[in-house]
């Protein structure tokens, strides 16, 4: 048995394309196939790696006595969210103006004209314990369709109103107020015990910790060092971090970090890649080296394509089963280490035969245990490996932009703070997989690549999160090509997602397919919000090229996140990250090089940047090899002489420039 979606690429689709369910991908021929045949519209919605999308698919979608109702009363669309983020952007709202809350997977009943009536997340095959079933639902929809469809009609045009009319704050001034505002909030409800701010369950959130560190280094406050320090230690201590493989899981279901919801996606490690680089920098705490070592390895050899691109995730379920790749028992560890370094194992990570989930153990640690030594790391490997061919773990082999734009910055920036050259080729690899795959006519960008097909028209988040990891790749190798690439992927923001009248940009382009409305996102989830990214990246473009466009850019979108994140501060952390080096003690190091080797720079500076933590400093490579585009570029840099032989250092603080010199280290103390 087969639906419509047995010819499309996404993996979600793909696991839904045997239902007995007749699936449409959304395309224009659903909907007008809902037209034709007068039906309501029954969208689904999540991604492949989801535990409740598995549980509901099982109970509801391969069962015969829902299709039969679905398929006489509905027109039924699946969509895959990390596709689509335009679509799940727009009814999430919806889910969430309805019900307080969200998730996926996310149910949406609509009109034809996809006017939504009816919004939850995971529903089951019939009502309990309070929860209304998906049978009950669907059976009283199809009725009110028959006999009282005004009612549901009325609650489409209503809902679709509601979300047209929703307009942004008005504009306000950026102000160090704000940002202390921002890391109160978050001082209140953090957990000293073990990290993390709030109840259960607790996500990462690493774009929190970057702004407490750096708000740290603004204020000269360590209290909000401690916090992201004390929160990243406990992950890493906790079972949200896989010790035997590396990386991190999506989130804790409790507040200790210790269970995890298993789920591993692309987007979580790269952003916790560049946090541990950062606190590593501030504290020099070899426990953050050894996380992003293994985060690291964990990305290369089980989320890299052959061709250099990186996969979506990896699934929480094994053969059905949530978290059974990662549960152990001792019974298993003694079998496969043998009793003496099974028992040290047992002991190291806290593998009891009570366990901690469903009988079964997840490896951590108890605070302020001492990290593996070489022993232990040795026993991992070897569970490593048995893991691997004990059950397997489904992966997300899709390709999207955005999140390859995430993890090429955090390869890149570990590249150079742990001085290993094999990552920054790897970042290297991934954006020209996004250059050559991932481009088409006029240099716009898709959103995914799958089995030899690139398709999706970008959003914000690819075209800011692709111009970040640029600009991160500059910072490591200074190429001048990826400055200027920088610059063109800003410039089609600009031209295609910029509100003109109210400030911020819309979540997808002017000439893509028109949804019911057309959002701007400027809160934080799980990751930084594509209007946040865009301000960093034009505040770093104005350091770097002093190019005027690029401070009055970065001054308009500061202008409208300021408004935004005026009633809470805390929700818009990577916003008061890229406001505050309005307010940082900014400095732009040109470093003139008369080197032979192109973009290569000299090596004591390469060493200054990995040894210290100088958040507000942007660094420009002027050789013979680029003097010319980068001229274009930044135009400032015409004036700099190269010297006949070495390097020579220019510093401008705060407006002001220091002599040049040859001693680097003088001039940065």
């Amino acid at each position: 048995m087969s639906n419509q979606l047995k010819d499309q690429k996404s993996p979600y689709l793909l696991q839904h394309a045997g239902h007995p369910v007749n699936w449409y991908p959304w395309c224009s021929r659903a909907f007008e196939t809902a037209r034709q045949e007068d039906r309501p519209v029954f969208l689904s919605i999540g991604y492949s790696t989801c535990h409740w999308c598995h549980v509901m698919a099982h109970e509801s979608f391969e069962d015969e006595e829902i299709a039969r109702i679905l398929n006489r009363s509905f027109l039924c669309v699946k969509v895959d969210r990390e596709e689509r983020p335009d679509i799940d952007a727009v009814y999430m709202s919806v889910c969430q103006a309805m019900n307080g809350s969200g998730g996926w997977p996310l149910t949406i009943l609509m009109t034809p004209d996809q006017k939504p009536f009816y919004a939850g997340t995971y529903l089951p095959k019939h009502s309990r314990y309070g929860c209304t079933g998906l049978s009950e639902l669907l059976l009283q929809v199809e009725t009110l369709w028959r006999t009282a469809r005004e009612k549901l009609l009325r609650t489409g045009d209503e809902v679709t109103a509601w979300l047209q009319a929703q307009a942004s704050a008005s504009p306000s001034e950026p102000s160090l107020e704000l940002i202390r505002r921002g890391a109160r909030e978050l001082r209140e409800r953090f957990d000293p015990k073990r990290g993390g701010f709030g109840p259960a369950p607790r996500f990462p959130m690493p774009h929190n910790l970057l702004f407490l560190m750096r708000h740290a280094a603004r204020e000269k406050d360590d209290r909000f060092l401690q916090m992201a320090v004390k929160t990243v230690t406990g992950m890493a201590e906790g079972g949200i971090y896989d010790h035997i493989g590396g990386g991190f899981s999506r989130y804790s279901t409790d507040d200790q970090w210790l269970i995890p919801h298993f789920e591993k996606m692309l987007y979580d490690n790269a952003l916790l890649i560049y946090a541990y680089t950062e606190a590593y920098l501030v504290t020099k705490e070899p426990l953050f080296c050894s996380v992003v070592r293994e985060t690291v390895r964990y990305v290369l050899r089980e989320l890299t394509d052959e061709a250099g691109g990186f996969y979506c995730g990896q699934d929480a379920d094994s053969d059905g089963v949530e978290g059974k790749y990662y549960a152990l028992t001792p019974a298993e560890i003694l079998r496969v280490l043998g009793e003496e370094d099974g028992a040290y194992f047992c002991r190291f990570y806290g593998i009891t035969k009570e366990g901690n989930f469903e009988g079964k153990s997840i490896p951590h640690l108890s605070a302020g245990h001492p990290w593996k030594n070489a022993k232990a790391e040795k026993l991992c490997e070897k569970l490593y490996h048995y893991r691997r061919i004990r059950t397997a773990l489904h992966t997300d082999d899709k390709i999207l932009t955005g999140w390859n734009s995430l993890m090429i910055a955090a390869l890149a920036k570990a590249s150079l703070v742990f001085d290993e050259p094999s990552w920054l080729a790897a970042a290297q690899n991934a954006q020209q997989f996004l250059e050559t795959r991932m481009k088409h006519t006029g240099g716009r960008l898709y959103i995914r690549y799958r089995d030899g097909e690139a398709a999706g028209t970008g959003n914000l988040e690819d075209y800011a999160y692709y111009a970040w990891a640029l600009l991160e790749l500059y910072a490591a190798a200074w190429k001048a090509e990826d400055l200027e690439k920088a610059a063109e992927a800003a410039g089609q923001m600009l031209r295609f997602f910029s509100d003109g009248t109210k400030g911020g940009f819309y979540l997808y382009a002017g000439d893509a397919e028109q949804l019911i409305c057309r959002p701007k996102e400027s809160l934080d989830g799980a990751l930084p919000s594509g209007n946040s990214v865009a301000a960093l990246v034009f505040s770093l473009l104005w350091e770097l090229t002093g190019e005027e466009c690029w401070r009055l850019e970065q001054e308009r979108l500061l202008r409208y996140l300021a408004g935004e994140a005026s009633s809470w501060p805390s929700g818009h952390c990577f916003a008061l990250t890229a406001m505050g080096r309005v307010f940082d003690p900014s400095a732009q190091l040109v470093c003139a090089s008369s080197g032979s080797d192109g973009d290569t720079p000299p090596a004591e500076l390469k060493e200054a940047l990995r040894t210290g933590y100088r958040p507000g400093l942007t660094v420009l490579l002027l050789t013979p090899d680029n003097r010319d585009r980068l001229a274009r570029l930044a135009p400032f840099t015409a004036r700099y002489p190269l010297p006949d032989q070495g390097a020579v250092y220019y510093l401008c603080r705060g407006g002001a420039c220091s002599a040049p010199t040859a001693d680097l280290q003088a001039l940065l103390d």
